[in-house]
């Protein structure tokens, strides 16, 4: 990258501090106009964000909706319904020795924010916290990601249509850009990819101490207990582990099935995958492509252990590797090391529960926990394990309901969003005491007379 392009995100960022001085952004007003411009934008470009990850990652336009346009439409559709509720100024109690003042907090927007964004849900992952970042009334620089130009392009127009780059703008790049933008102080950056990038973000945004929320990821585990509803489950698994061609950061990463079900549930697994696409799978329009040759390489490194019992074909030319499920596998195989991020299925037997638990918690805390059983076990597996999220006897469906937070844990990742948690991670909570002038009491000053009363009620 030139310095020209680094000076154009100077400029940006320079222009946009110098909007978000006019204090424009922070009336309740200004921000909800805000979000229905935006609302409007994605409906009127809803084509042709379909087309663009239809080319990008061969995705149908059901799933796209599904997957993207419904979810940032819903969550537009919260914060429009319930902003000026969020927003308004929280009175809280005052203890005795303050009397006679009164104490509350107000929310003030954060600032200029920068959003990077993954290419595996390029334009839910863009546009969800974005909707946060407007609602909190912050400016926003928008960074998508290059694996995915197309619909990157179409994001840049839409938002160059729709808003002035003084408030919301694109900047398109790759490393080299990214490297860039972390090393200018921000009020706040939101980073949704790997952990190994978060890293680099932290350490970034740690020489200006920068707030972070870090959407990672991991290796998700799903259980599935002797007593679960095998139909149920094998349907279930099959649907989360695919959407996307398994390039989801909740997919369920690897399977623990008891011993005493497991073959039932890979044939009902296997059963379910074809019930979905088919039986000639690579020609379904609804399975979505591998994003890039390097992500194919990675993926085709990860089939050489363990038994494949459906699936293997890879087809380089067409970015396409089948619904694959492993067995036999041991946790020193290469498929157990990194997030699979892709459709492959490594599976695991157990025949108690702990060893499950004692397995996970060895293991770096995930951004996602799946469970299918009755509910004897659910309680304890739940108390004795940690993950960002999670569903039981059901996969993903914890990342729609935007009445719960979404994030990870450790390293996951860190921060929460979705509905009232993307207004309040792009808000600071500001205390204010406010102390009346008539009257002033005397306790409080140097020499502190009365000091056993003042103890008293201080303490009491």
């Amino acid at each position: 990258m030139n310095d020209a392009a680094e000076n154009e995100i100077i400029k940006r960022l320079s222009n946009q501090r110098a909007y978000f001085s006019t204090h424009q952004t922070k009336d309740v007003n200004f921000r909800l106009e805000q979000l229905r411009n935006l609302r409007k934008a994605v409906l009127q470009y809803r084509e042709r964000i379909e087309d663009a990850l239809w080319v990008d990652l061969h995705k149908s336009a059901e799933e796209t909706y599904l997957t993207e346009i419904s979810i940032v439409t819903g969550e537009i559709d919260n914060h429009i319904k319930n902003l000026k509720k969020w927003a308004k100024t929280k009175k809280v109690a005052s203890p005795l020795h303050l009397f006679p003042s009164s104490s509350k907090f107000v929310y003030e927007p954060l600032g200029v924010a920068l959003i990077v964004a993954p290419w595996n849900y390029p334009f839910q992952l863009l546009f969800n916290p974005l909707v946060g970042a407007i609602s909190a009334g912050c400016c926003i620089i928008l960074k998508p990601s290059p694996d995915t130009p197309t619909i990157a392009k179409v994001m840049e127009e839409l938002i160059a249509e729709y808003f002035s780059p003084t408030y919301i703008t694109v900047i398109q790049g790759g490393r080299e850009t990214n490297k860039l933008l972390f090393e200018q102080r921000f009020d706040i950056i939101f980073f949704t990819g790997s952990p190994g990038v978060g890293k680099v973000v932290m350490k970034a945004a740690a020489e200006h101490l920068t707030p972070v929320v870090l959407e990672l990821g991991g290796k998700s585990p799903c259980i599935v207990d002797a007593d679960a509803n095998i139909d149920i489950a094998a349907k279930r698994i099959a649907f989360g582990k695919l959407i996307n061609a398994g390039q989801t950061c909740i997919a369920p990463d690897y399977l623990f099935a008891h011993q005493s079900v497991k073959d039932e549930l890979l044939d009902k697994i296997i059963k379910s995958i074809h019930s979905m696409y088919g039986e000639n799978i690579k020609n379904s329009r609804f399975y979505p492509r591998i994003v890039s040759e390097r992500a194919m390489h990675r993926l085709a490194g990860l089939l050489n252990q363990g038994t494949i019992i459906t699936g293997g074909e890879v087809d380089f030319d067409e970015r396409y590797i089948a619904p694959t499920i492993i067995d036999d596998v041991s946790p020193d195989y290469s498929v157990m090391q990194d997030e699979i991020f892709g459709p492959v299925l490594p599976v695991m037997t157990f025949e108690h529960i702990d060893e499950t638990i004692d397995y996970i918690n060895k293991n770096e805390k995930p951004l996602a926990f799946y469970y299918f059983g009755k509910n004897k076990n659910v309680k304890d597996v739940l108390y004795k394990t940690s993950s960002g999220g999670g569903c039981i006897n059901d996969t993903l469906m914890h990342v729609v309901n935007h009445y719960l937070p979404f994030g990870g844990v450790g390293n996951s990742g860190m921060g929460r969003y979705h509905g009232r948690e993307s207004f309040l991670a792009f808000s600071n909570q500001r205390a204010i005491v406010s102390t009346p002038s008539w009257i002033d009491l005397p306790v409080k000053y140097v020499p502190f007379k009365y000091f056993k009363l003042t103890e008293k009620i201080v303490s009491a």
